[in-house]
């Protein structure tokens, strides 16, 4: 099973930039129809009526679809019930939909279920469990979480018990031969991922393992910086390839740095070189805002402007060192982002959050709460959910291979709808760096 999820998150790194590379820009995004914001404009009004209206007919569809059974439940957070179940949680907490709490929650129940059956089945491989976007420990958050809301707190315990328990897999240097560190199957998931449980359940960190796996991250990464000649003291590959972006890449892994409470005080020198790494980042950033997906492509034009793969992940990144250094650079480096997600951000490739528009909409609820409300942000994020409805959107994007599911298709852009419902408290899944 290991081999097959090795594979199946191989092809979703290099596979997308491989198909994306052959693909003139012209045909990846829809050029945006919608005006931008002006000031005359005032606050916008959110149209919460007739986005929970779209939510709706989105739950219909996946349950429709995507009944909660074993066969449904692989591949982790990202395609399998146990998205679907984070899914049902995150709608359990928005305002706008509290007469519908209990319903969601038994719904998050039984879609987790399916997805502990298949974690069980996995556990016999020890370098499966840590894995939070794919394997075990994301779906053992999520039904921590899960269980805790719906009162059974023996089960969430149970649940964050094992969660924990494989902190000391990943401590070991090289658990996995493709690359320990990056987010999906690596180390700075399992910390996303432990921080996101922590907060959820509202129990203390596991500061000690987790400055210990910051520790691990750092030693991996000057390891390979020192071998490699990187002109930056971290440096990381996955299958071989110095990944930059979200998905596999050098910045999510600094941002897991960035969020641990603490470490960057009580290790001054780490924190320097986590700095540096940025700042080496911010050197990338092209003049429409994007950033390349891995340092081969350094001084190409970088036209993934996705999540996974270009300015919708590594805005997260400059947001959280803003947040830190509180630097300005990394605030206009983020808004850079916004304005290139403006004009090429309507991907063609679907409504989800990996690399659809839902995903790329997340940035300007992001740059909402980072700005303090500045009103241009909540505006383009009600045109993004807008578009998505338009008969252009319906009738010419692509549907994804997984049309239902939380990091490619509706499960997804229901979280991101039901967020923009709620702007001030709205964060990508397990991605809030404003904690």
């Amino acid at each position: 099973m290991f081999n097959r999820l090795r594979n199946f998150t191989r092809y979703i790194g290099s596979s997308i930039i491989a198909v994306e590379r052959e693909m003139s820009s012209s045909v990846r995004y829809f050029v945006n129809p919608k005006p931008d914001y002006e000031t005359s404009f005032g606050e916008p009004d959110i149209p919460e009526r007739e986005i929970k209206d779209t939510i709706n007919d989105i739950l219909v569809k996946i349950q429709s679809y995507v009944k909660p059974v074993e066969k449904n439940a692989g591949d982790g957070l990202y395609l399998g019930t146990a998205g679907i179940a984070y899914m049902f949680y995150h709608l359990s907490k928005v305002p706008s939909f509290l007469k519908n709490q209990t319903e969601f929650l038994n719904k998050a129940v039984a879609y987790i279920k399916p997805a502990i059956v298949v974690a069980s089945h996995l556990a016999n491989d020890r370098k499966d469990i840590p894995s939070f976007i794919l394997g075990n420990c994301g779906i053992y958050a999520v039904a921590s979480v899960i269980y805790r809301s719906a009162g059974d707190q023996a089960q969430s315990d149970h649940f964050r018990q094992l969660y924990y328990e494989a902190a000391h897999i990943c401590k070991e240097p090289k658990f996995l031969n493709c690359g320990s560190d990056e987010l999906f199957v690596g180390r700075a998931g399992y910390i996303l991922g432990a921080l996101w449980l922590a907060k959820e359940t509202k129990t203390p960190i596991q500061k000690r393992d987790l400055y210990e796996l910051c520790r691990v991250i750092i030693r991996s990464g000057r390891d390979y910086a020192a071998r490699h000649h990187s002109p930056c003291p971290l440096m990381y590959a996955y299958y071989q390839v110095e990944y930059l972006g979200a998905a596999h890449g050098l910045c999510s892994i600094l941002q897991a740095l960035l969020s641990v409470p603490g470490f960057l005080d009580s290790h001054p020198d780490d924190a320097a070189d986590i700095k540096t790494c940025i700042d080496y980042l911010l050197s990338l950033q092209n003049k429409e805002g994007n950033f390349p997906t891995a340092t081969d492509e350094i001084g190409s034009k970088s036209d993934l402007v996705h999540w996974c793969h270009g300015a919708g992940g590594l805005a997260y990144l400059m947001a959280k060192a803003y947040i830190v250094f509180r630097d300005e650079r990394y605030l206009e480096s983020c808004k850079q982002m916004g304005e290139l997600i403006w004009e090429k951000g309507l991907l063609k490739k679907g409504p989800g959050l990996c690399h659809g528009v839902a995903g790329n909409g997340y940035v300007f609820l992001l740059l909402y709460r980072l700005t303090k409300k500045d009103p241009k942000h909540i505006h383009r994020a009600i045109r993004f959910y807008q578009f998505m409805e338009s008969e252009q959107f319906q009738n010419g994007a692509r549907i994804p291979d997984t049309p239902y599911s939380l990091y490619e298709g509706l499960a997804g852009t229901a979280c991101y709808l039901a967020d923009l419902t709620c702007p001030l408290e709205a964060s990508f899944p397990f991605s809030d760096v404003f904690n």
